[in-house]
């Protein structure tokens, strides 16, 4: 197996990943971000239509609302010498049927190992829905299981819903979440970032 090559010729080769160019409505458009010293990551489902628009992850009203859960000010969720963004699917899957489509397995299955051995500080993993967590959690039901599994706020991976509007019910029927499990994880990220 070949080494990991450093962080700046591994994201030069994402970005000019063309991969499943044909599937994609607009193109393809990785957007992650990291570097070697990035203490968390962030891994949700696939940018989208905004994000792709913007070329920033989490460019919506739903990183608004993950951006609150955390803690982060714009700055420091940004920041990816801190803060690192990996979505199973780097580029924007196209609209289907209730939402954004699913991203193709490729890229997570091309990028994420890869990704994850050039930021050798990487602490905490943020699971944003059930895509990533069924992916990174060995066992998986539901988000709601998953979550709860991770409600103390410790552990190297941690499950959270998706900030979408579309969890509304989800987060009014589970205030634990907000009341019980955010201040602890919030103050975990302060730490590990230095804020």
């Amino acid at each position: 197996m070949s080494p990991t090559p450093a962080w700046p010729s591994l994201a030069a080769e994402i970005r000019r990943c063309r991969l499943c160019a044909h599937h994609l409505p607009l193109g393809p458009r990785p957007i992650f971000a990291g570097s070697p010293t990035a203490r968390i990551v962030i891994i949700g489902q696939a940018p989208g239509r905004r994000a792709h628009l913007a070329e920033i992850p989490f460019a919506d009203a739903s990183g608004d609302r993950l951006r609150q859960w955390l803690g982060l000010e714009r700055a420091a969720f940004y920041d990816a010498c801190r803060i690192a963004i990996m979505p199973m699917g780097f580029c924007y899957p196209g609209t289907g049927a209730g939402g954004d489509k699913l991203p193709n397995p490729i890229c997570a299955t091309t990028w994420h190992a890869r990704m994850q051995a050039a930021m050798p500080r990487l602490e905490l993993t943020l699971l944003v829905g059930g895509l990533a967590q069924r992916a990174y959690l060995a066992s998986f039901d539901n988000v709601t299981d998953a979550v709860m599994a991770s409600r103390n706020g410790e552990g190297a991976r941690i499950a959270l819903p998706h900030p979408s509007w579309h969890n509304n019910a989800w987060l009014k029927m589970h205030s634990w979440f907000e009341g019980e499990m955010l201040p602890p994880l919030r103050r975990r990220i302060a730490h590990l970032i230095g804020d």
